[in-house]
């Protein structure tokens, strides 16, 4: 199977070394020139709990039609950028080529379907923690389990295809026939460890040691299971709270993504996450303000740090 990560921040670099190490050797697609000299010339380096891995000769490009149609294109750019590098990559795109997203954020899904149609359109989340070190150098912070699956629940054989490639490549993954429940399981974790670690500046396990921070996590995910009922959704997980604490746990000297972000100066998919939940609160007629506020507050935060 022929496969391009688009993306090569710190989870598509992630992704990327390990589908290499496994001898995949996927195609990495980007828009930052600099960042694709960084890997041409160093390679990709990862660094776990068994010591650094590289990858000393990564195909990285920013250039779509050096690559060409590939079997599976899997989507890790920011949320705000999806629609972007969907129209960059359209030369890797054929008819039968399978889209994934692993990106963080909702309605990155939807905006994939309208360039391949819901059934070559795959939808899901991964529980592995990334920090980026440098350019294509990363830090594997925590491991946790990949779920994926199809819009509105429909079969797509090349499913147990990709579960096979990931699975093989240390990429433990399941599939499920509710990915819209699933990304809402996944939103809801981030909404409460994203935000708070951008704006204290702790990474997600130091979260757990401030009561004054727990308690706004279990306000934020009890409004956001508030808008996911009334929207029908059926979350993945029963108790969401000692969910979120759970991958507090697991990634505990993670930096999460959004305080990585902040740190380096950038945008935040702050709308795509606590954002999503004032947004589908409003439509739902159900009252959000701690979402409300900590979206606020980031935003706030992005323009101090672009600044």
């Amino acid at each position: 199977m022929r496969i391009a990560v688009v993306g090569v921040g710190a989870m598509g670099s992630l992704f990327a070394s390990l589908l290499s190490r496994a001898g995949h050797n996927p195609w990495l697609l980007d828009k930052y020139q600099e960042r694709v000299d960084a890997i041409r010339i160093n390679g990709l380096r990862i660094e776990d709990g068994t010591g650094t891995h590289c990858i000393p000769l990564p195909t990285v490009t920013t250039r779509p039609e050096e690559i060409g149609i590939v079997d599976l294109l899997i989507i890790f750019v920011k949320a705000y950028d999806t629609e972007e590098a969907l129209r960059g990559a359209l030369s890797l795109i054929g008819d039968s080529t399978i889209v994934l997203t692993l990106q963080n954020g909702l309605g990155n899904l939807e905006k994939i379907t309208t360039v391949v149609g819901e059934k070559r359109a795959l939808g899901g989340t991964t529980a592995h923690g990334a920090t980026q070190l440098s350019y294509g150098h990363i830090r594997h912070a925590g491991s946790g389990a990949t779920i994926i699956g199809a819009l509105k629940g429909e079969t797509v054989k090349e499913l147990n295809v990709i579960k096979e490639i990931f699975d093989a490549s240390g990429i433990t993954t399941t599939i499920t026939d509710d990915v819209e429940g699933t990304l809402w399981s996944k939103l809801i974790i981030n909404a409460a460890i994203n935000p708070l670690t951008a704006l204290t500046r702790l990474h997600n396990g130091e979260l757990m040691e401030h009561d004054a921070l727990a308690d706004l996590q279990r306000r934020i995910v009890g409004e956001a299971c508030a808008v996911a009922k009334a929207k029908e959704v059926l979350l993945y997980y029963q108790d969401q709270v000692e969910r979120v604490k759970g991958v507090c746990r697991a990634t505990a000297s993670n930096k999460s993504s959004m305080l990585q972000d902040i740190l380096r100066g950038k945008r935040t998919e702050i709308d795509y996450i606590n954002g999503a939940i004032v947004s589908g609160g409003k439509e739902a007629h159900i009252p959000t303000p701690y979402n409300d506020i900590i979206t606020r507050l980031v935003k706030a935060l992005e323009i101090q740090c672009v600044m």
